[in-house]
């Protein structure tokens, strides 16, 4: 494989075991500290998910301030000249987060690993097992842009009902129709459409995606089609994140995700909801 060459959106367990030896890979393990330290793939770095986080209660699930991202960025030894590979023990969403999180700081040259524990322990590649490895640290400074990669509330408000935008709402049908509700308010952004993240994964297959052909069949029949822009989100932004992943790895290219989600929206005074 070039090392000058990029890399697909998302890869799996099998290559990246091939080309463990590439001096300017960064692995991030998003995985519970436990987990980590029982095993994980040889020479990750564990970050704690709630690092890339700010809350602003109710609101959960926001980016953190460029001066937070920087400390971050720097910690894990991020530089432009690095490839990073991202993976947690859930399929995808921690490692999604984190990702959409570098895109919005124009870093894209990443992957996500494809089943991430989950497919790497079952295909029986090696492990280690230990405490927290010192990264090499950067001097990284982080600049947020959200041009083309995120939407706030009054970025959504200003297109509701507009053909071209598709909002993806990536929680469970339950969470979507009202039934269940973590907010002050349940329901859905009007005009959303459900697509269980879950819905994406291969239970079967150690939590891998389904095939892309399937994905987009599945997409294309609920009116997910590549000429809309579409946004996703959840209740954190944090399943619609891995989901955000996925489209871009089909070719999607106008995609945001909306990291107040459900969490600002359904606690809202004044918004509207659908149910």
């Amino acid at each position: 494989m070039n090392p000058n060459k990029k890399w697909p959106a998302i890869i799996e367990p099998e290559f990246l075991a091939e080309n463990l030896d590439q001096q300017d890979l960064i692995i991030i393990d998003l995985c519970k500290q436990d987990i980590y330290s029982q095993s994980h793939v040889p020479g990750a770095i564990h970050l704690e998910y709630g690092e890339i986080l700010a809350h602003q209660k109710p609101t959960m699930g926001l980016l953190p301030d460029a001066d937070t991202l920087s400390k971050i960025m720097s910690k894990i030894g991020l530089s432009n000249e690095k490839k990073v590979i991202a993976y947690d023990d859930e399929g995808g969403g921690k490692a999604g987060r984190f990702l959409w999180t570098l895109d919005v700081l124009g870093f894209h040259n990443h992957c996500l690993l494809n089943g991430g524990l989950h497919a790497w322990t079952a295909s029986q590649l090696p492990v280690e097992s230990g405490g927290i490895k010192p990264p090499a640290t950067s001097d990284y400074h982080a600049k947020i842009s959200r041009d083309h990669v995120s939407a706030d509330r009054e970025y959504i408000e200003s297109r509701l009902g507009k053909k071209q935008v598709c909002l993806l709402d990536t929680r469970s049908p339950e969470e979507f129709s009202g039934v269940k509700n973590f907010a002050a308010r349940p329901g859905h952004i009007p005009g959303a459409i459900n697509y269980n993240w879950l819905e994406a994964m291969d239970q079967n297959n150690a939590l891998r995606l389904k095939p892309a052909s399937e994905l987009e069949q599945t997409l294309a029949s609920l009116g997910v089609t590549k000429e809309k822009d579409i946004i996703c989100y959840c209740q954190t932004h944090h399943r619609s994140s891995f989901i955000y992943i996925v489209l871009k790895h089909l070719g999607y290219e106008n995609v945001r995700g909306y990291p107040g989600a459900w969490s600002e929206w359904g606690n809202l005074p004044d918004t509207p909801v659908e149910l």
